[in-house]
């Protein structure tokens, strides 16, 4: 009847109302578009998890489909060759610029965002943007398809993206893409500035690798895994892209998709006692700028059992968590470009490690976007195209264009 219709479409009114609010900052430009993609993302979760809940399908193979869908095929074009090839074995694609160059040709390893679990250097805006930095800067560029959780758990992305940048470092295969020996860096995104700060530290440790970087970028990078309650943790729980849940849920499937892992870790009780040594590491009370501290007071941690650490040490180990090394290790690191949004669970990672390396005397640039969000310099391609997107790859490109 006309009444129990009424009704129905009320509630889903109000369902659709409910999803389609997603409260956008107020000093974020585009409100609309971006409340129109973080609802899409919202949406896509909720599906995935859905699937998952079901056993139809786990949720972030779910969430892959939508990386799948995303993807374009290597395509050249008059300033950029791409090839999909690999690289010590593990796949790559490669950006070759057309422009004849007078010398030696920079070169960028960039490692691709998607928490470890999604995300391909085949995806729009990573290709993009690889384009573009491949044609702006007359680089080569080399995009890493590392393997994905859950399938494949740490230490196997990081080392594929390390295997990758050793491979290129040597001498032979710099001559052979005409690359100058000093004027390679790495960068990443999320996740992706993840491996490239655990990549730069590694190689420090290599005696076999001769090549030393001239920089690294750490776009929004995820660099400590011991305390997931930061100030930016949060106060950007329920942020547009990437919330806090959504957080815990990449790292705990990075090492395992043991549950157990990701309860504790959601709770803050996962590092066990033995391990508070490295808490000093992560002191945001003296490591964060007074604007990013504010109305936050420092709490002590609440450990956890010691045998979640026994089964999965990988939470602990700094190739995961860069953050966790000692001052010495940080000491010989290349200058360093780091961006942080305000607007990002991460945010507080990025600033404490701009401080750290400050710290040890290395060349640090820190961008702190004010009115941005994590995933922002992603959004560059349709139907999002956002203009602080383009505003921070422009930052980024400028900032390599300079420094390599």
């Amino acid at each position: 009847d006309m009444g129990t219709k009424l009704l129905c479409f009320v509630l889903a009114s109000a369902l659709l109302a409910y999803y389609l609010y997603t409260p956008v900052p107020e000093d974020i430009e585009e409100p609309w578009k971006v409340m129109f993609m973080a609802t899409t993302f919202r949406v896509l979760g909720h599906l995935a998890e859905v699937t998952d809940q079901l056993g139809l399908m786990n949720y972030m193979d779910a969430l892959m489909l939508i990386t799948a869908a995303d993807s374009v095929p290597p395509t050249s074009d008059e300033n950029v060759t791409v090839t999909d090839t690999e690289f010590s074995n593990v796949a790559v694609r490669l950006f070759l610029p057309r422009k004849p160059s007078e010398g030696l040709r920079r070169a960028v390893i960039f490692f691709h965002g998607g928490g470890w679990c999604l995300g391909d250097a085949g995806m729009k805006s990573y290709d993009r943007l690889a384009r573009w930095t491949s044609s702006r800067l007359n680089a080569v560029v080399v995009s890493v398809n590392y393997r994905l959780a859950p399938k494949y758990h740490f230490p196997v992305q990081f080392e594929d993206a390390y295997a990758v940048t050793k491979f290129f470092l040597q001498r032979n295969v710099l001559s052979q893409y005409g690359v100058d020996p000093e004027r390679v860096c790495v960068a990443g995104d999320s996740a992706g500035g993840n491996l490239a700060a655990a990549v730069a530290q590694q190689l420090l440790e290599d005696s076999e690798v001769e090549t030393e970087l001239k920089a690294q970028v750490l776009i929004y990078p995820a660099l400590q895994t011991l305390d997931l309650n930061l100030p930016s943790y949060q106060e950007n729980a329920d942020q547009l892209i990437l919330s806090r849940a959504l957080t815990v849920k990449f790292w705990s499937e990075y090492f395992t998709s043991d549950v157990a892992l990701r309860e504790a870790m959601a709770s803050n009780r996962h590092v066990p006692p033995e391990s508070s040594h490295l808490f000093q590491f992560i002191n945001w009370s003296h490591l964060l700028p007074e604007e990013l501290k504010k109305g936050h007071i420092y709490t002590a941690p609440v450990y956890g059992s010691s045998e979640l650490a026994q089964k999965y040490p990988g939470f602990l180990d700094p190739r995961a968590a860069p953050l966790l090394v000692s001052d010495a290790r940080l000491r010989r690191l290349p200058p360093t470009y780091i961006l942080t949004c305000q607007y990002d669970v991460l945010r507080d990672d990025g600033a404490m490690y701009a401080a750290r390396l400050r710290a040890a005397g290395v060349p640090v640039t820190h961008d702190h976007a004010r009115d941005a969000f994590h995933g922002a310099m992603t959004f560059i391609s349709a139907p999002s195209d956002l203009a602080v997107g383009h505003r921070l790859v422009n930052r980024y490109l400028e900032w390599l264009d300079e420094n390599l």
